[in-house]
């Protein structure tokens, strides 16, 4: 009788490109509040810059860049804006 064998292999991530996702749409979300936008911006930038670095799920690393790029970007015309006003 012959043994069978069944072989499963893990399928590799990339935990930082996911979380510069989830932080940057965290950030565009939370646009309007004071202050909390800022730092998921800047770590969202920062985990999808190092996460480019893996071959697996660049497209998520990406998308963390420019969703923390654009929350950034938001916040400053917000603030141009702001100081237009007076």
């Amino acid at each position: 009788m012959e043994e069978t064998r069944v072989v499963v292999q893990a399928q590799e991530s990339n935990g930082l490109a996911v979380s510069a996702l989830v932080l940057g749409i965290i950030g565009l979300v939370l646009f309007w509040v004071p202050f909390i936008p800022y730092p998921l911006a800047i770590l969202a930038l920062i985990f999808g810059f190092i996460g480019l670095k893996k071959q697996v799920k660049k497209g998520l690393a990406i998308t963390g860049i420019v969703t923390g790029a654009v929350t950034l970007l938001l916040k400053l015309l917000f603030w141009i804006g702001f100081v237009g006003m007076l």
